[in-house]
């Protein structure tokens, strides 16, 4: 068992197709199929279950790909000892909203600053008390469970009570919060004391018909006129500022703040892929970019 193959079958798993790993990789799709072939061939085990639709990995290709995914790290542990040159895969979870809305348009500038990182992107909502699930940072918001990981606040964030124009057009635009029991309202099914509409002073009954676990889905009926919503401000800043969302009596607006925070493994000795992305994001939004509309080049 070799450390390419270990290192082919880990890309296969994260991308899912043997064709993305392949040009990925720089391989062909049959190198790529051979080589996992072996690897079975060699364990004694089916690590894959391929259809003509799908593939998917068996209860022992799970366990394979984070004993995979160990080897990997400690070989890239060692190749970065004695070197201040952050290099290998850098693995990061994220609040889904938040990775897309701030972190995409800055991760180029990241890249370039270094091109020796890989970057994998786990995206969840998930506010866990660990990283087990093998990443190297996690970027959470709000109130996070006890846990032996270091907490370093980013950044912090409101929510922010809007409307499209075509929704207010229609129904009238609330005078104050005390209005919206009479306005479809779009909420969260899953309601957490930041984004809860109760936190809102003057709201007794702001409720609605729709419901959706994920705020893109919240914000994509709010663009359409399905009613009002509640949102993060990291979220739809660039709405809020082109007009497609218009802020509702922003004087009566709850001005508590989100905190956001980048956490980690509490190591002495701190791989430098992990504190070059941890200072890159400190940096990134030391100025709250999504109020100020600056962004670092």
């Amino acid at each position: 068992m070799e450390f390419k193959d270990l290192a082919t079958f880990v890309r296969v798993a994260e991308e899912g197709d043997f064709s993305a790993a392949a040009r990925s990789l720089g391989l062909t799709p049959s190198g790529v199929s051979k080589t996992i072939a072996r690897l079975e061939d060699g364990l004694g085990r089916r690590l894959l279950q391929r259809s003509s639709r799908a593939m998917r990995l068996t209860p022992e290709g799970e366990n394979f790909l984070e004993a995979a995914r160990r080897v990997l790290g400690a070989v890239e542990e060692a190749k970065a000892i004695g070197s201040a040159i952050p290099a290998g895969t850098l693995r990061i979870r994220c609040v889904p909203t938040f990775a897309r809305y701030q972190l995409a348009p800055i991760i180029p500038a990241f890249r370039r600053l270094y091109p020796r990182l890989r970057i994998a992107f786990v995206l969840s909502n998930e506010r866990t008390a660990s990283l087990d699930d093998q990443a190297d940072v996690a970027i959470a918001s709000g109130d996070l469970p006890n846990s032996s990981l270091i907490a370093r606040r980013i950044a912090s964030s409101r929510w922010v009570i809007c409307a499209s124009p075509a929704y207010l057009a229609e129904r009238g635009s609330p005078a104050s919060p005390a209005d919206l029991e009479r306005h479809e309202c779009l909420n969260f099914s899953m309601q957490t004391k930041w984004n809860s509409w109760s936190s809102v002073v003057g709201t007794p009954n702001a409720e609605g018909g729709i419901v959706a676990n994920q705020g893109d889905m919240l914000l994509a009926l709010a663009r359409a006129g399905a009613g009002i919503v509640r949102l993060a401000e990291f979220h739809i800043s660039e709405d809020l500022r082109s007009g497609r969302l218009v802020q509702l009596f922003p004087d009566e607006q709850d001005q508590t703040e989100e905190p956001i925070y980048v956490l980690y493994q509490e190591r002495r000795n701190l791989s430098p892929r992990i504190r070059a992305f941890v200072d890159f994001v400190e940096r990134a939004f030391a100025d709250t970019p999504w109020r100020y509309g600056s962004r670092p080049a």
